[in-house]
C-alpha cells in the first residue's frame, strides 16, 4: 500500500520570530519514503537540522514577519496491516530492562506517574502482567476521556485529564503513559500521521496523531487508548518522553495559526497496462 502524506501550516507572525519543527517522518520509516519528505516553507527560509536527545530530526528556522506557510507532500509505501497485537508479551522486571528503556519510567512534564501511584496499582494491580495490563490501561483511558477539540488544551497533564475526563488524543496517551509508569512499565509518547483508512465513512478533517509504546517482551509495543483498536496506515514521526518533546512546531515569540491541514490518504494506482499479443 501507499500512502500519500503531508500538512500545511499558516501563520502570521508579527516579527522574525525563531521557530522549532519536528515534522519529518522517523528515521526507522525513511527509506519506506518513496522520495524525501522535506520541509518547505513560504516565503522560502533557511533551515537548520539537528538530532535530538530521542533520535528525532529537528529542524531550526527564523519566520520573517507577515505571512508564513510551512508545508510538505510525499508519499510512503506501508505494509497495509493493522498494528501487531503480542497478547502473550510479557513485562520486563525494572533491574532487567535495558538502559535506554529507565527514562521511560520516570514521571514527566505531562505523564505525572508518582502522583498517579497509589490509584494505578488500586485500578490494574490485580490485571494480569504484560500486553493484558497495558490493554486494561488503555480499556480504561478510552472509556473515561471523552474526546473533545473544542475542549483542548496545551498544559492539561495526565492527572487534569484523568479528573476532567476530557481530551484529545494526546490527553489519552498521557494518561495511558502515567499509569504504566506508575506500575513499572516502560511507555513512551509518539506522535505521526494515521490514516482513517478500515474505518467508516465519511473521514473526519486529518490530524496527528498521538500515541504510546509500552516495552515488553523486549520490543516496544504500539498502544492507542484514543481510537483503542489496531489501525492501518501510522506513520511514525517522533518519540519522546510526552508531548513537550515532541512538539510539531515550537514559536519563540507571538503569532497566530490561522489554519492547518494535515492528510494521510491512499494511493490508488491504476493498474500495468499489457501490450495486445499481435495476430
Amino acid at each position: 500500500m501507499k500512502l500519500q502524506l503531508g500538512y500545511e501550516f499558516f501563520y502570521s507572525f508579527p516579527q522574525p520570530t525563531p521557530c522549532l519543527l519536528i515534522l519529518n517522518v522517523h528515521h526507522t520509516r525513511a527509506s519506506d519514503l518513496t522520495g524525501p519528505d522535506h520541509i518547505l516553507t513560504s516565503p522560502a527560509t533557511r533551515l537548520d537540522g539537528y538530532r535530538d536527545l530521542f533520535g528525532n530530526w529537528c529542524n531550526r528556522l527564523v519566520a520573517p514577519a507577515g505571512s508564513f506557510r510551512v508545508y510538505a507532500n510525499a508519499a510512503i509505501y506501508d505494509s497495509g496491516q493493522p498494528d501487531p497485537v503480542a497478547l502473550g508479551a510479557r513485562e520486563s522486571p525494572v533491574e532487567n530492562l535495558p538502559d535506554e528503556a529507565l527514562t521511560f519510567l520516570i514521571p514527566s512534564r505531562f505523564c505525572e506517574s508518582d502522583k498517579l501511584l497509589d490509584m494505578s496499582w488500586e485500578l490494574f494491580g490485580n490485571t494480569p502482567p504484560g500486553w493484558e495490563r497495558v490493554q486494561a490501561i488503555c480499556d480504561f483511558v478510552h472509556n473515561r476521556i471523552t474526546f473533545s477539540y473544542e475542549n483542548a488544551r496545551p498544559t492539561r497533564t495526565a492527572a487534569e485529564a484523568y479528573q476532567e475526563s476530557i481530551g484529545v488524543c494526546r490527553d489519552y496517551a498521557h494518561l495511558a503513559i502515567a499509569f504504566c509508569r506508575a506500575l513499572n512499565i516502560p511507555a513512551r509518547y509518539c506522535t505521526g500521521y494515521l490514516s482513517d483508512l478500515g474505518t467508516p465513512l465519511p473521514y473526519p478533517d486529518g490530524d496527528f496523531a498521538a500515541w504510546f509504546e509500552a516495552y515488553l517482551d523486549g520490543e516496544w509495543q504500539v498502544f492507542d487508548p484514543r481510537n483503542n483498536q489496531p489501525r492501518l496506515g501510522r506513520v511514525l514521526i517522533a518519540r519522546g518522553r510526552d508531548a513537550a518533546d515532541v512538539a510539531m512546531v515550537t514559536t519563540f515569540g507571538p503569532n497566530t495559526l490561522e489554519r492547518f491541514h494535515v492528510w494521510t490518504d491512499e494511493i490508488t494506482e491504476p493498474p500495468l497496462a499489457h501490450p495486445l499479443p499481435q495476430l
